[in-house]
């Protein structure tokens, strides 16, 4: 199908132009005056000349102009010219527009969007956003008086570490603000901001708390059903978000076409029951789906989705057809219109590539599976026996769903072996299973929040229906992700030349870890601690490709160095362990060989001297030891 001629998708054409300018700018920005310049004969010669390629050729104009002001003009840009790139103090007044993450220490993070500043005794007004660290108390939409220090967000400092400074530069945050004590922050006014999204964030912590009533005891399944229902995935603990990620289900947190189609669904029924026309069941189903995405942060997919939704219900208002392609290409280029940085972020591209995959895939393999097993076509249905009929329909529907797994699959291969390093073959399997289960929890927890405001407890029975299935897809998740083969990940390609032996010490600050690459034998030389294993090292090894480890020495007994070697047993069992034998009084040290003993994990030691095997072409010597063992 020729996309760009069809004559009812004309948005295919716009994004591809808008994506074309954005990315041209992006590589090689033009001076502004230039870009306003062509801007200007463009428009006299659409009207001179009015063509597709004319129109499509301006908007790839206007596209690279408005990404190359964003670039060099923004707020955020202009207040990082101003302040410079060195610590300085401010005095910042502005509004919090993210809901706080505490951290276990009690720091606050948020995005500050600011209103003025105070420097050098100078006030001056300022439309830029600021990442703010304070150890307050801040809700969404409070104005806050706050005296700190402003710096550049730090660079990662190791491999496979999340560059936050990259992610933030594309939202034009340049910079962050240190407020060091409670005290040097001040609550201006409450509940300010946007007043749409402020309505958002409050009805987001009545729906959860409403989802999560009578589940107090079972905190995976309170953020489980959290993040499936409203994308609330920085709620979810490491040790179940992993598990989802290797599985190919993670998906299942970012609230995209699933979660409005579900929600569109029942309103529709509503709609049906109420006798309400299709019109007006349009006109009721549309701002409510917007008002979802806007619950749910207004991540890019839930955009995405609500805005494809709109245009096809859009289509029922005025009776016209919709084609799915055309509504996608438009979704993506009003919102590549609204923030030109947004084809940049991972979100992005992985919404609209996979529904861009299902889109053209998904029919296709369908047809093509459904030949494997399907009756001859020649003789008659009604021929067929009952039992034959009904294993035709399940077959159908089992080739429909592999169809649009696989379609989804060979979507976001590409971008997740990029950015996660990741490839899962089991989330072919995984996501017939998972996803009709998540189809049902999702399902029942819209009926929950439905019947909350009802003073019987009928909210109750559907919540407890929903611990049931939240516990059966967080097991099978699990059992998923230790199947072996399930899941595999690969180093991006990169060429260092013959080497005996690499070694990468990693920087945690305080504590150590390295990493040992000889031939095919991966090796750990400490760990780091519980915090710096989960943040820094387990990363590190999976952007290294790593999936076994040959060995782990440990060289001290203190928590900073093998803090985080039980949660390294538990994703990367090591086939030879070298523990420290000396005695020590770490109390992290005796519980890991309790560890050692419940895993039934035999560890060696060496003693001064000894040599030990790292691979066929390396081998490592004892030369120091401390204490000497029987010293003092």
């Amino acid at each position: 199908m020729n996309l760009l001629s069809a004559p009812r998708q004309p948005f295919v054409g716009l994004a591809l132009a808008a994506v074309g300018g954005i990315i041209a700018a992006d590589i090689l920005p033009c001076p502004r005056f230039a870009l306003l310049i062509l801007l200007a004969m463009g428009a006299l010669v659409i009207s001179v000349w009015p063509s597709s390629i004319a129109t499509y050729a301006l908007v790839g104009i206007g596209c690279f102009w408005m990404h190359s002001v964003r670039l060099t003009n923004s707020p955020g840009f202009q207040l990082l010219t101003r302040l410079g790139p060195d610590p300085d103090a401010i005095s910042a007044t502005g509004t919090v527009i993210s809901e706080p993450k505490v951290a276990p220490n009690g720091l606050a993070s948020f995005l500050l969007h600011l209103e003025s500043i105070d420097l050098s005794e100078k006030h001056e007004l300022t439309n830029a956003k600021l990442l703010v660290r304070w150890r307050g108390h801040p809700e969404f939409g409070d104005e806050l008086k706050l005296f700190g220090v402003v710096d550049a967000i730090a660079a990662p400092r190791n491999p496979g570490e999340f560059d936050m400074r990259s992610y933030l530069k594309r939202r034009d945050i340049h910079q962050s603000l240190l407020v060091r004590y409670p005290e040097d922050g001040l609550l201006v006014r409450h509940r300010g901001g946007n007043p749409i999204l402020r309505t958002a964030q409050k009805s987001r912590r009545w729906m959860q708390a409403a989802l999560c009533r009578g589940l107090e005891g079972s905190p995976d399944v309170q953020s489980f059903i959290s993040g499936i229902a409203l994308g609330l995935r920085h709620q979810a603990p490491e040790d179940i978000e992993e598990p989802f990620q290797q599985t190919g289900t993670l998906h299942l947190f970012a609230v995209a076409g699933l979660h409005v189609g579900i929600v569109a669904r029942l309103l529709w029924m509503l709609a049906t029951v109420a006798q309400l026309s299709r019109r007006w069941a349009a006109a009721l189903i549309i701002p409510l789906v917007l008002f979802y995405s806007a619950v749910t942060g207004l991540p890019v997919s839930s955009l995405r989705a609500a805005m494809m939704s709109s245009i096809l219900l859009g289509g029922l208002f005025f009776e016209r057809r919709v084609f799915a392609f055309n509504s996608l290409a438009a979704a993506a280029f009003f919102l590549l219109c609204w923030d030109t940085n947004e084809i940049f972020s991972t979100g992005f591209q992985l919404s609209f590539s996979v529904v861009g995959a299902i889109l053209l895939l998904a029919d296709p393999l369908f047809r093509a599976m459904q030949r494997l097993g399907a009756p001859d076509q020649f003789l008659p249905r009604n021929l067929l026996s009952g039992p034959r009929r009904f294993l035709d329909g399940c077959f159908r529907w089992i080739c429909r769903g592999s169809s649009v797994s696989l379609a989804a699959w060979i979507g976001s291969l590409p971008l997740i072996w990029w950015y996660f390093y990741l490839v899962t073959p089991i989330s072919l399997f995984a996501n017939l299973v998972v996803v009709p289960l998540a189809f049902f929890v999702l399902a029942i927890g819209l009926l929950s929040l439905l019947f909350a405001p009802l003073p019987f407890s009928l909210s109750l029975i559907f919540n407890n229906a929903n611990w049931c299935l939240a516990k059966l897809v967080l097991g099978m998740v699990h059992i998923f992700a230790q199947l072996p083969g399930g899941h595999y990940y690969f180093a991006h390609p990169h060429f260092e030349g013959e080497l005996k032996a690499k070694l990468t010490v990693l920087d945690l600050g305080v504590g150590a870890a390295a990493h040992l690459r000889s031939g095919n034998s991966d090796w750990l030389l400490d760990c780091g601690s519980e915090r710096n294993y989960e943040r820094i090292l387990r990363p590190y090894l999976h952007s290294a490709g790593i999936n076994e480890l040959a060995g782990l020495l440990l060289s001290h007994g203190d928590a900073l160095h093998i803090g985080g070697a039980t949660r390294l047993l538990d994703d990367l069992p090591p086939k030879c362990l070298i523990d420290n034998p000396l005695s020590d009084r770490s109390v992290v040290h005796r519980r890991l060989r309790r560890a050692f003993e419940e895993r039934r994990l035999k560890s060696k030691s060496f003693g001064f001297g000894e040599n030990i095997a790292i691979s066929p072409d390396a081998s490592a010597r004892v030369f120091f030891l401390h204490p000497v063992p029987g010293g003092t």
